[in-house]
């Protein structure tokens, strides 16, 4: 008699890959979602792939006991027993192996893999997906064995994209599809192809992702309404979160719960209104961000909504998720009697819970928003004593599950309630035993928490020297983490100002406090130059969602090449500002320090902002910039006379990238900043090497939109600014209004390596990729999509775009971090220099402006003193700053 057996896919955040041996999982426990909604616990994100069958002989019964075997091994998997699980596994593998059975051997070893890589146990894991695709090596051309092969592949996959190796895990995915292709699997096909969208995104391969993920969608929507469609469409809505497209995700979420109504799937439509939640909660983190208070309050009452309809028709696990999500979401919105009440909802839902890593990571993220809870409300209950009691428990229940990666987690946490409740020692000595088991954990993914929390402790006594070095410990482990940390956490993208960059901060704030002798002071400030510089590429990468942004050059490399220009980095620390200053030809780093809260910073430099847009308030300019000035600029005067300094190149800080540095008022000389130097920008000296512009007469590539389109207003001079610049540069091409597409963009680069790409049109930057964007005629050209479109093909690197100009362009309203979109314009670019506009300003004035650019740039003089020039031209017609201050210049200033 012949008996059917299934292969299923799962993955823990939010599904993991399984198999089992019965075809009625296929309407039960098949579709069944293990959540996991903590941004502290990564976990890389991979989609469930549909079950494939296959008939065999009737087994001995021996092999039945061995089925029986896997499928309790699925159980336990599924509870989060994860070390029991290998236990029977291992028996079932080796019982397959002992009766010939190679089949049912390599599937065991593929799910026993997974249950390693959720142990931390690479070598194991490794070793086990080897075994599988050896086994699964041979002449048996039969159905079954392909089916076994693609799934093995997959879970392959997963383990090189834990591991970082996401060019390996997207050959992987793709050789497993052309497998399924071949036995004509369609819907495991769609499965994997979501996997492979998201390596592709990892890898900054969005247009290749983008059009996998639409390719997708579109096979989902013609599947027969079903349960697996539900969950189908439910992966595709969550991957396309993770890779920023909010409003898409929504979409097919929406689309994945309506198919969960009609199939009447209370288990798929409690997961999908788990997933609505978490999107909405992300559209409005990023709402919040872009300055939108309004929009941003609105998304977070959906994803209440959302989690309270989770929490009455889902399973026990996904309950009590959501539960967990709406608690955290209502802290954070102070809405502290809802809290309190749902709170004491939570509490004996969780204690029902049977042991497992689910189980430990509830009671984890419970205790953490308790602690929360009872900081900003004068509650008393639980007492600390009953939140320390339910850690602990945590920790007891990890390590009788042995899954170090929980018992890391739960004693580290507890640490973190002990550092907040003042009892440092205990604290310490907890945060210690966490560190050394995280540090056993491959990747080391939450070993520099534990780090950064011991740094804290340290400073706290008063060990300034191992506070700094535990600090320095965190960002390395960072650092070697950094092309994988927002692949491995989705959450990364919207708790980065918390949760990471506070590291980098801390340290430089160590370093630049540390005493010692000369070559020891010169040590840190190096070492802190450093950090800021790995701090940039960190949040551009993060801004990307992608490790798209590596080092190019070395900063001395970079350091070497203008003779005349000084490198400023102004550093802003909660209760100072620290400038660091590098002269040409000097090896010696000067620092220095005024004592400002950072709230006064902030304050000062968005009163400057919001009176840069105003023609009439040049005199509050003045009085606000000086301030400014005297912060930066004034401490180190003299050494930059001293050195004949001609240009300023700097790396900015947070709010100070959102103002131009040329608008300086020097009060004593009533000058400003421009009058007495060129001025660069750059996100990193190691970004963009300073060469100076090809000793060969320009030619340029210049587009424009003059005529009003998708809403925005015409600008009436752009067909003049193109004119001007041609009169400048004879060698160009001109794609004017309809002219202006993205395939004649493409197809002008592509035909010609234009030193010059100048586009006259409305754009604007912003901290959301999504919202950061240039106007063509035919669509928003958005900044992902610059690396395929102005990119000269990598084995030319010579024939780099020298310079994009982008005028009429501007930095999103009430958004602090919007200069990071025009960063990452620049970065994206591949163009060696970047010249912008951080608010648009009267399009004649701007034409003005460039012809006197390209004028000055024919004459010979570097791009900054060109830019110079070209704005103390505008400068004498047109005092004001709102008309010549905008101009920025970013990457290369040679």
């Amino acid at each position: 008699m012949a008996r059917k057996r299934s292969v299923f896919f799962h993955t823990i955040q939010p599904l993991m890959l399984f198999k089992g041996s019965r075809r009625r999982w296929l309407t039960q426990t098949g579709l069944a979602l293990l959540t996991a909604f903590l941004c502290t616990v990564f976990s890389p994100i991979l989609t469930a792939v549909f079950p494939v069958t296959y008939t065999t002989q009737s087994p001995a019964s021996h092999t039945v006991q061995s089925e029986n075997s896997v499928q309790q091994g699925k159980a336990l998997y599924e509870a989060g027993q994860f070390a029991e699980a290998v236990k029977v596994l291992e028996q079932a593998a080796t019982a397959f192996g002992a009766s010939g059975d190679k089949l049912n051997q390599a599937m065991t070893l593929s799910n026993l893999s997974l249950v390693y890589q959720q142990l931390g146990q690479w070598t194991e894991a490794e070793d086990a997906i080897t075994q599988s695709l050896n086994l699964l090596k041979n002449d048996d051309n039969s159905k079954q064995r392909f089916a076994i092969f693609a799934q093995a592949l997959d879970v392959q996959g997963r383990l090189q994209l834990a591991r970082g190796q996401t060019q390996a895990a997207l050959s992987t995915w793709q050789e497993a599809a052309k497998i399924y292709k071949q036995i004509g699997d369609e819907a495991t096909l769609t499965r994997n192809r979501i996997n492979t969208a998201q390596a592709m995104q990892a890898l900054g391969l969005y247009h290749q992702a983008s059009k996998t993920l639409i390719e997708v969608q579109q096979s989902l929507i013609k599947l027969p309404d079903s349960p697996l469609k539900a969950t189908g469409l439910r992966s595709l809505g969550n991957i396309l979160r993770i890779v920023g497209d909010l409003n898409t995700s929504r979409d097919v979420l929406e689309q994945s719960l309506a198919v969960a109504k009609r199939v009447q799937s209370p288990i798929a439509s409690g997961e999908t209104l788990l997933s609505l939640g978490n999107t909405a909660l992300a559209q409005g983190k990023t709402q919040l961000t872009l300055g939108n208070t309004t929009q941003a309050e609105k998304q977070t009452q959906a994803a209440l909504k959302y989690y309270q309809q989770a929490a009455l028709v889902a399973q026990p696990t996904t309950r009590i998720q959501a539960q967990l999500n709406q608690l955290s979401l209502l802290l954070e919105n102070q809405q502290f009697p809802a809290a309190l009440a749902l709170a004491s909802q939570i509490q004996p839902e969780i204690s029902k819970l049977s042991p497992s890593r689910t189980s430990v990571y509830a009671q984890i993220n419970y205790a953490q928003s308790i602690t929360q809870l009872r900081q900003k409300t004068n509650t008393d209950n639980p007492s600390w004593l009953d939140v320390a009691q339910m850690l602990s428990g945590a920790v007891g229940q990890a390590q009788s599950l042995k899954d170090q990666r929980a018992e890391s987690y739960a004693l580290g946490t507890l640490g973190g309630l002990y550092e907040k409740t003042g009892q440092f020692s205990e604290a310490q000595n907890l945060t210690k035993q966490a560190l050394l088991i995280a540090q056993t954990l491959e990747p080391q993914d939450i070993a520099y928490q534990w780090q950064w929390q011991l740094g804290r402790l340290l400073k706290v006594k008063g060990d300034i020297k191992g506070a700094t070095a535990a600090y320095d410990s965190a960002f390395k482990t960072l650092e070697s983490l950094r092309r994988d940390l927002v692949a491995m956490n989705p959450e990364i993208q919207f708790s980065f100002r918390e949760s990471v960059e506070p590291v980098y901060r801390g340290l430089v704030d160590l370093q630049l406090q540390s005493k010692g002798n000369a070559e020891t002071m010169q040590y840190n400030l190096t070492q802190a130059r450093n950090v800021i510089e790995s701090l940039q590429q960190a949040e551009l990468n993060n801004f990307f969602r992608s490790p798209c942004v590596e080092p190019r050059v070395t900063i001395d490399t970079a350091l070497g090449q203008d003779k005349k220009a000084a490198i400023i980095y102004p550093i802003i620390l909660p209760d100072r500002i620290e400038v660091i200053l590098t002269l040409p030809g000097q090896k010696e780093l000067r620092k220095y320090t005024t004592a400002i809260p950072r709230e006064k910073v902030e304050s000062t430099v968005a009163s400057l902002r919001k009176d840069l847009l105003q023609v009439e308030q040049t005199f509050q300019v003045q009085e606000q910039s000086q301030e400014i000035y005297d912060w930066l600029i004034r401490p180190m005067s003299g050494e930059l006379t001293k050195n004949e300094i001609k240009t300023l190149v700097f790396v900015l800080d947070s709010e100070l990238q959102n103002i131009p540095m040329g608008v300086l008022y020097d009060k004593q000389q009533q000058k400003y900043l421009i009058e007495k130097y060129a001025i660069a920008l750059t996100p990193g000296l190691q970004l963009f090497e300073p060469k100076p512009l090809q000793k060969v007469q320009l030619n340029a590539l210049t587009a424009g939109v003059g005529e009003q389109r998708f809403g925005f207003p015409a600008l009436q001079n752009v067909p003049r600014e193109l004119e001007e610049i041609k009169s400048e540069v004879p060698r160009s091409e001109e794609l004017l209004n309809q002219k202006f597409t993205e395939n004649n963009l493409q197809n002008e680069l592509k035909s010609d390596p234009f030193s010059v790409v100048h586009l006259a049109t409305h754009g604007e930057f912003s901290s959301d990729p999504e919202k950061t964007f240039i106007l063509a005629w035919d669509k928003l050209l958005k900044v992902r999509e610059f690396d395929s479109l102005l990119r000269v093909s990598e084995s030319s690197r010579s024939s780099n775009i020298e310079l994009l100009v982008l005028s009429a362009c501007k930095t999103a309203a009430g958004d602090k971090r919007a200069a990071l979109g025009l960063a990452g314009v620049a970065v994206r670019a591949g163009a060696r220099s970047t010249l912008a506009s951080l608010w648009s300003v009267d399009d004649q004035s701007t034409a003005d402006l460039m012809s006197e650019f390209y004028r000055q740039l024919n004459n010979g003089v570097s791009k900054a003193e060109a830019l110079q020039l070209a704005q103390l031209a505008v400068f004498k017609k047109e005092n004001s700053p709102y008309f010549w201050a905008p101009y920025v210049l970013l990457g290369n200033w040679l």
